[in-house]
């Protein structure tokens, strides 16, 4: 279902990035750059490109869709053959040699699990396959099969050898997976692929992570929807301007499951294994790299509100929004005169 999503959450987005939230002025629609667009099918989720420049080709986008490709076959976990997939296979045995990208991911990664004290953790592969959230046969995970996975889900066990570029798992039966970072590597690569060849106006959608790409044309500052996490994809709360600026979120409301009358969504708690649970809806994160933020993103939600706030705060060139099963936001200092909540069903909480 995430395709499809992703395309309803694209079109919805379409409208709120041009400003075409009423009718616009026909002569201002005459004169406007129209945007140059590309979708592609990766990662299991739809990448959407849009540039704002009559100088972009076919060349750029294909460009673009084969460094994805690319990029995928480095890091996905499930890709046979990836250079993931060959650490996670190698596990317990032996060290294994990775092109610089892989490597640098794995290590940003690692950052972030020692930022977080491990709410964070790329070590979460076991985890993640146990409860395979978002696939058809997603089910609760026996006690015994959870205890197993806890056993082998630690980022220090992840040994990184800086002048080899090798990557070893220290306990048999570990897995890294990227899935919390992967896909904001990835729309960062895009922006600096598209800011080499000199556009500077394009709005890319990997999945809901946006990197808003320099101003509109008309020099303004971009204006993305934040989604109502209580509805279906394209409904917004509230609106938040950017200008290059990536917008990440995680939120229990799109991947997941009901087993016996109960809701189990995709945001793993490595500790205990089951999904985090608290009294948030999602968290969007706003910083400079995708990548960044879709950490960021998963530690918010599984640090809570007080302490999620509290972090987010405390980093530089961070703004994030808290949602809550209550309906309450809670955005951080820096937004404060570029978010505008919309939806009245909601209620600003700072």
């Amino acid at each position: 279902m995430k395709p499809k999503f992703a395309l309803l959450f694209f079109l919805l987005f379409s409208l709120i990035v041009n400003g075409c939230v009423s009718k616009p002025d026909e002569e201002i629609v005459k004169n406007a750059i129209q945007p140059h667009s590309e979708s592609f099918f990766i990662y299991d989720t739809i990448v959407t490109v849009r540039v704002y420049d009559d100088q972009v080709t076919d060349k750029h986008f294909k460009d673009l869709e084969a460094r994805m490709k690319e990029i995928e076959f480095h890091l996905s976990r499930t890709l046979q053959g990836s250079e993931v997939y060959r650490i996670n296979e190698q596990a317990g045995k032996q060290a294994v040699p990775v092109s610089e990208e892989t490597y640098g991911v794995i290590k940003k990664a690692v950052k972030f699990a020692e930022l977080s004290e491990g709410k964070f953790d790329p070590a979460i592969g076991p985890l993640v396959s146990l409860w395979n959230i978002g696939q058809d046969n997603a089910k609760v995970p026996s006690e015994e099969k959870l205890k197993e996975a806890l056993q082998v889900i630690d980022y220090h066990q992840i040994i990184l050898d800086d002048a080899k570029k090798t990557v070893f798992l220290k306990q048999p039966g570990m897995a890294i997976d990227l899935g919390g970072i992967g896909k904001g590597y990835a729309a960062d690569q895009i922006a600096a692929y598209l800011t080499e060849k000199g556009f500077n106006s394009a709005i890319i959608d990997l999945g809901g992570n946006i990197v808003a790409l320099g101003k509109k044309p008309d020099g303004k500052d971009w204006v993305i929807g934040i989604q109502d996490p209580d509805r279906n994809r394209g409904n917004q709360l509230g609106k938040l301007k950017v200008a290059n600026k990536t917008v990440v979120t995680s939120g229990i409301y799109e991947r997941y499951f009901e087993e016996n009358g109960k809701h189990y969504h995709h945001i793993l708690n490595p500790a205990t294994g089951f999904p985090v649970d608290n009294n948030l809806f999602s968290v969007s994160i706003i910083t400079n790299e995708s990548a960044d933020a879709d950490a960021l993103s998963t530690t918010g939600f599984a640090l809570g509100l007080e302490k999620g706030m509290s972090f987010m705060e405390s980093l530089p060139h961070v703004e994030a929004i808290f949602i809550t099963k209550d309906k309450n936001v809670y955005i951080t200092s820096g937004l404060k005169g570029n978010w505008e909540l919309t939806n009245e069903q909601y209620k600003m909480a700072n």
